[in-house]
């Protein structure tokens, strides 16, 4: 895949949870090479350290003007890098992408709102030449897929990465395993199920929140058997989205009963008591040992707990996640401050295993 170079709106949302898509693209993509983050607020400072304390020589500029008469780096796209509310493209946002336009990069979007569905940007790329993505448009219905039974024709482990919330930074942690698994030798492929996944680089998968109910799990499905077919990995870890209990958006059923996971990890906040953006209704997130449990009644056993440590002092995390791997006897780790090689042996043993049963 060759890797086009460019840069991430932001709109002063770098350093919030509402810029997780620039987040996960700053961390790692196959797809592209990011050379600037375009963000007022935080001008002049690393992305990588803006997010995590880790340099990783990502300029952030205070505007598209600024990047394009500074930084010896051209863009070809830019990418919008954050989730607003409800998935819109606000007046503030539009502003900013018609000036990438008038910049000559092309644009691609996450959210749900399409900028081809904006006349005056749809017609200012096309005028110029330019190439408008949106992410999350569905399929046509001639290409989509109703489920099969076609998963069992794939023997390796497929391993669920759910959570008890949506944004619990499942994508991270499904990255974080691939990579785990490639550097221990290992064929690992990822199956992306959003908009972010696509954009770092996941060549299989689909935009779950985009699809067309009746076909989510044959869509699933489908990724999945084309993965096996064309790449025939060891082991394909496959991203969650939303949670198997949240009431705006109930989701994982899916990964365990149609996408047939061998098992799951499962990610966790414990700082986090309601689910996200419903703090105003009255469910409250579940604890691991039950949701745990619920997943073991859909059919997959859950092989480790990962620990999302936002809002929380780092002793405050490790003492939780020693209590639970002792209440649990699975292991429970910190991915972003530890990393996720101690999984490694759980997910070698599994592909002994698959091996020997094929």
């Amino acid at each position: 895949m060759e890797k086009k170079n460019a840069i991430i709106i932001t709109a002063g949302y770098l350093d919030t949870n509402s810029g997780k898509t620039a987040h996960g693209l700053i961390r790692g993509t196959e797809r592209f090479s990011i050379v600037g983050v375009i963000d007022s607020k935080s001008a002049g400072k690393d992305a990588g350290e803006v997010l995590d304390g880790k340099k990783r020589n990502i300029p952030v500029y205070a505007s598209i003007a600024d990047f394009a008469q500074t930084s010896k780096e051209k863009a070809v796209y830019c990418i919008i890098g954050v989730a607003t509310k409800g998935g819109v493209i606000p007046d503030s946002l539009r502003i900013l992408l018609k000036e990438a336009l008038d910049n000559d990069y092309s644009l691609i979007n996450g959210l749900h709102e399409y900028i081809s569905d904006i006349p005056e940007l749809a017609d200012l790329a096309k005028q110029k030449g330019l190439e408008i993505i949106d992410v999350r448009k569905p399929k046509k219905f001639k290409d989509l897929h109703f489920w099969s039974g076609k998963i069992k024709t794939v023997p390796c482990p497929k391993v669920a990465v759910l959570g008890t919330d949506c944004a619990m930074g499942k994508r991270t942690t499904t990255r974080f395993l691939v990579q785990a698994m490639r550097g221990a030798g290992y064929k690992a492929e990822m199956i992306y199920t959003g908009q972010t996944g696509w954009m770092q680089g996941a060549k299989y998968g689909m935009v779950f929140d985009s699809t067309l109910n009746d076909f989510i799990s044959g869509e699933m499905e489908h990724a999945i058997v084309t993965c096996w077919e064309n790449e025939k990995p060891d082991i394909m870890f496959i991203e969650g989205q939303s949670s198997l209990r949240n009431p705006s958006g109930p989701a994982g059923a899916e990964w365990i009963v149609s996408a047939d996971a061998t098992s799951v990890v499962l990610q966790h906040n414990p700082a986090r008591k309601q689910y996200k953006d419903l703090e105003y209704y009255p469910a409250f997130i579940a604890d691991p040992k039950d949701e745990i449990a619920l997943i073991k009644m859909y059919g997959a056993e859950t092989v480790a707990l990962t620990i999302n440590t936002a809002k929380m002092e780092e002793k405050a995390a490790r003492d939780y996640a020693a209590q639970y791997e002792k209440d649990l006897g699975i292991p429970c780790i910190l991915p972003l401050e530890d990393g996720v090689e101690q999984l490694v042996p759980i997910f070698k043993k599994m592909i002994e295993e698959s091996k020997i049963t094929k």
